[in-house]
């Protein structure tokens, strides 16, 4: 039995029993890990906000090898991220991007992706609901290219032929971006995409926040979605994701 310190937020909360939580949190030194938080359901006393979703801290955890539920034994909170919770929008997309970077990282260090995560909530928590969706759909958008996901928008996913900027394209979701003419022809399905929407998710992956109508937030949403569906490991429903995208867009 050891003691792990780490930096972590808090992705997902699960009452245990009648007294205790069970906490799923992404850490920068191990990255997913699940918790156990003794007390945390009968009393705020010893954990406080470190059981608040979205929370962001110095943990210490009691860990055994082998063992995939580990004890939490205290947790500093630096980060409360209480905008997230004032706005239905805000919580909805940050529960989607929670959802998702649950399933895209694993149990080893990824201190660039822990980074990403930490900063998109930040800017999450404090956008308006105008600029919410776009904000999530970045915030995604970068943690999947960090991944190894990233989608290829400046040339053919196929064949690398250059494509041109101000035209459209069919978007394939299996085969990793944009397609030119004659791939997309040899590969049915996907979505034809315009030029505006490609440019739009080229922001998304050069960190910026671009400024969507509701219909093509929910187009945005959609397409990643079905890129997500293609490319998770783990093929169960994003019901957190769902509700973003049915809801509150």
């Amino acid at each position: 039995m050891s003691v792990l310190a780490t930096d972590a937020i808090v992705l997902h909360v699960a009452d245990y029993m009648e007294s205790s939580r069970i906490l799923r949190l992404v850490t920068r030194e191990s990255g997913v890990v699940s918790v156990l938080a003794r007390g945390a359901r009968s009393s705020r006393k010893r954990f406080g906000a470190a059981v608040d979703l979205f929370a962001e801290g110095q943990a210490q955890l009691q860990t055994k090898p082998g063992r995939d539920l580990h004890t939490l034994v205290s947790f500093d909170v630096t980060r409360a991220r209480a905008g997230l919770a004032l706005s239905l929008v805000r919580f909805s997309a940050g529960s989607a991007i929670a959802e998702v970077a649950l399933r895209l990282i694993h149990d080893e260090p990824a201190p660039m992706v822990y980074e990403l995560l930490a900063d998109g909530l930040d800017r999450l928590a404090t956008a308006d609901d105008a600029h919410a969706t776009s904000t999530a759909l970045g915030v995604l958008w970068m943690l999947i290219s960090e991944v190894g996901f990233r989608p290829s928008l400046d040339a053919c996913a196929e064949c690398h032929t250059p494509l041109d900027p101000a035209a459209s394209a069919r978007f394939h979701h299996r085969a990793g971006g944009t397609l030119c003419d004659r791939c997309g022809r040899l590969s049915p399905g996907g979505r034809l995409l315009p030029p505006e929407a490609i440019h739009t998710v080229r922001l998304w992956l050069e960190n910026q926040v671009p400024t969507i109508a509701d219909n093509d937030a929910r187009a945005h949403q959609r397409l990643l979605r079905e890129f997500l569906s293609q490319h998770l490991p783990d093929r169960r429903p994003l019901r957190a994701y769902h509700t973003w995208e049915d809801g509150y867009s």
